[in-house]
């Protein structure tokens, strides 16, 4: 099956899905939902109750939809590895709904018809996967400058990867490390290191970056790509130079805007943090100016 993964969003709560191309078909995780519905309090707790529900749905006879429901491999919240995971197609969460008394179950139905009716018209119109993004960042509270910056970035990362894929890189862990070589070169930082700095752990680093620091990177990536046109990398070793080169371009670009200004491009600063700055300013507390400088900090 073509699976494209994808995170989708039920009041806030994180549910892992499938896109099968092929059937066209949105494929869930069992799981998700049922942590979503019951309230669970963690991973392991939706697993024991999904493990239950399936032991009292095959006593009432739902030997075929147990048969149906299968395993996808879908990434971990934990650890980031893919396993194989109890999915379900649209029908067949319907039914499973059907035996979770929860007071979210009406709500829930409404959002599946939600999430499959998008698929089809972003099909038709895949505009709308930008706009959708762009609703999705203005409700966490991300200024639109951020959101132009980090919907362009989204688009040379898609660029970068292409370019990988044309080269024989494989995805999972050269597309880490490569990406890795970028930001060190540019940072001064691995992207683990990066996400210390901003105490992140399983979050988007992109995500929290400042508009100054997303389009370093975007440089960096960019000029990457360019590079790699040009030079036709053909070993791994060789796309490793690449990397590096490109990421150059951005830290010397970086070291220069450091020099002019007198403050660091990198921060400390998460989304929470730099989303309070503008909550501020919305309720009066500072000027504009001072959230331009604080972005900088």
């Amino acid at each position: 099956m073509g699976q494209e993964d994808k995170i989708q969003l039920f009041e806030d709560k994180r549910i892992r899905t499938a896109w099968d191309e092929e059937k066209e078909e949105w494929y869930f995780s069992v799981v998700d939902v049922v942590a979503v519905l019951t309230d669970q309090p963690d991973q392991r707790g939706a697993s024991n109750y999904w493990a239950k529900l399936k032991q009292r749905l095959k006593e009432e006879g739902a030997d075929q939809l147990l048969t149906n429901c299968q395993q996808l491999k879908l990434r971990s919240p934990k650890d980031g590895k893919r396993y194989n995971t109890d999915v379900a197609d649209t029908e067949q969460l319907l039914r499973i709904i059907q035996s979770i008394p929860s007071p979210k179950a009406e709500p829930f139905k409404l959002w599946l018809a939600q999430v499959g009716r998008e698929r089809i018209e972003e099909t038709i119109d895949p505009e709308l996967t930008i706009e959708r993004a762009l609703e999705t960042y203005l409700k966490k509270g991300y200024t639109r400058e951020w959101i132009n910056q980090r919907l362009q970035a989204i688009q040379v990362r898609k660029e970068l990867t292409d370019e990988w894929d044309a080269r024989g890189v494989q995805k999972g862990i050269e597309y880490a490390i490569l990406t890795d070589e970028i930001s060190r070169a540019w940072s001064g930082m691995s992207t683990r290191q990066y996400k210390n700095l901003k105490g992140l752990k399983k979050e988007n680093l992109r995500d929290n970056m400042t508009t100054l620091e997303l389009v370093l990177n975007m440089l960096a990536e960019a000029t990457t790509t360019e590079i790699s046109k040009q030079k036709a990398p053909e070993s791994f070793s060789d796309n490793i130079e690449v990397a590096r080169a490109g990421g150059k371009v951005a830290g010397d670009a970086r070291k220069a805007i450091e020099l002019q200004t007198g403050v660091p491009v990198i921060t400390e600063k998460n989304a929470a943090q730099l989303n309070q700055v503008i909550t501020d300013l919305i309720e009066g507390g500072i000027s504009e100016s001072e959230v331009d400088s604080s972005k900088q900090e």
